[in-house]
């Protein structure tokens, strides 16, 4: 039986409620909240997932509308300009995960973590699909002996926009953000116009057009694995399993090159898919994440600190778990 509550901000958008129907799948008696601004619509989800309460949010409120509750972590899937819900979290010293930041506003959430690190953990949710790549990536990276570029090139189909909260996210993240941010000859650069602009092969080996994106993988990776070359870009076209036949999916491309164990060089191509598209794979992620940061998985809770997600996710669990929803991970020829 589980006491505290987990508080899902935005859960009754398109990856709140798939968090919160694998989170239920997973724990059917953990107590869910469902933070929305619509009354009837956070209800509705309520009533579908069972031992769930809906609570009508103001993101403007100091106590976000909800007043003093004991919680055992929060979610947010919105973008949280005021960082009310992080404030709330870290003042009454909740486990906090927000997906919906940019590598722009890092800063702010440092700095609310910085004056009292030891309150609870905070998790930059932001990389892309919240574990999805840097986990694979890092996966794919085993036989190198040392890593000197990384090129990531993420597909999403152009039926597979997400919900209006994701439309807000890249709309802001492209009006405030015309340079892009990559690794070059171990510098952090700072891209723009077609030097921004570059293509990638999907799985099936069309060539889809790109841009830069500045994902906070980039400086997850760089610091983890050293290369001294990253780039990540995000494409929007047909989906491999689409161009199939099949349904839409969502692809990963990611190569990598530098030295085996034996100091030979060393290159390789992979991909990871899910066939249900970004949402699911992202609330995968997130429920993972949140199970972790409450302690869900019969484990204490996760520590005072801030972290990446993929420094919060079991590998091995999370890729266990990719496979049942029927997701890959795959290794592509090279060109």
């Amino acid at each position: 039986m589980f006491n505290l509550p987990i508080l899902l901000l935005g859960g009754t958008g398109q990856i709140g409620q798939l968090t919160a129907k694998a989170l239920r799948g997973r724990y059917p008696e953990l107590p869910l909240l469902i933070g929305g601004r619509d009354d009837a619509k956070a209800q509705r989800v309520a009533s579908e997932l069972g031992y769930a309460e809906a609570v009508v949010i103001d993101a403007k409120a100091d106590d976000l509308g909800f007043g003093s509750r004991p919680l055992g972590a929060i979610g947010a899937f919105y973008a949280d300009e005021r960082l009310t819900s992080l404030r709330y979290a870290h003042a009454r010293s909740i486990p906090h995960l927000g997906i919906s930041s940019g590598i722009y506003e890092v800063a702010p959430e440092v700095a609310i973590h910085m004056q009292r690190p030891d309150a609870a953990a905070i998790v930059l949710g932001y990389e892309w699909l919240v574990g999805a790549t840097t986990v694979a990536t890092l996966a794919f990276a085993k036989p190198y002996a040392r890593i000197d570029s990384i090129r990531i090139g993420a597909l999403v189909d152009e039926e597979d926009r997400g919900g209006p909260a994701v439309a807000e996210d890249f709309a802001r993240l492209a009006s405030v953000m015309p340079s892009v941010l990559s690794r070059k000859d171990g510098a952090f650069v700072w891209r723009k116009g077609d030097d921004a602009r570059c293509s990638f092969r999907a799985i099936d080996g069309t060539s889809i057009a790109a841009s830069g994106f500045s994902s906070i993988d980039i400086a997850g990776l760089a610091a983890t694995t050293g290369a001294n070359d990253i780039v990540f870009a995000i494409g929007t076209g047909v989906s491999s399993s689409r161009r199939a036949g099949s349904t839409k999916s969502t692809e990963i491309i990611i190569e990598l090159s530098g030295l085996d164990a034996a100091g030979a060089p060393l290159r390789s191509r992979h991909a990871v898919v899910h066939p249900g598209g970004a949402a699911p794979l992202t609330a995968l992620g997130v429920s993972m994440v949140l199970e972790r940061l409450a302690g869900l998985d019969g484990k204490s809770a996760q520590q005072a600190g801030l972290f990446f997600p993929y420094q919060v996710l079991d590998h091995a669990e999370y890729l266990g778990r990719l496979a049942q929803e029927g997701g890959r991970l795959m290794t592509l020829p090279l060109a």
